[in-house]
């Protein structure tokens, strides 16, 4: 079977796509600055982005981990992905406390999902 891979890097692919299931790699803010509701905000909108360019959206994501620098975000962060998760498709989910390797991160978001 055939493996499809977007935006390939030196060290890691953006996207993996195989037999219509689309892998993400974690996705982080660019703007490193900003609080916990900015980095998640942005970090869906690259998830959006890719998924889009993948063929599938955030109505067929599969299951989603979230790791994020200190629990103490936990609701900034949530509040943001309750509003960017449609009602109904909200996918099984884990979130992690954990060391991020910018210490300015922090959010990181894996996704894997379904191609429409």
């Amino acid at each position: 079977m055939e493996i499809k891979r977007l935006h390939v890097g030196k060290r890691l692919s953006e996207v993996a796509i195989h037999n219509g299931t689309v892998y993400l790699a974690g996705q982080i803010a660019d703007d490193k600055t900003q609080d916990i509701r900015g980095q998640t905000r942005e970090v869906l909108g690259h998830i959006d982005r890719l998924l889009a360019e993948a063929g599938s959206d955030k109505t067929c994501i599969l299951s989603t981990t979230i790791y994020i620098a200190d629990l103490a975000d936990f609701a900034g962060m949530n509040e943001e992905w309750d509003a960017w998760v449609p009602s109904g498709h909200t996918p099984p989910r884990a979130t992690v406390e954990a060391k991020l390797a910018d210490p300015a991160w922090r959010v990181e978001i894996i996704v894997v999902a379904a191609q429409r």
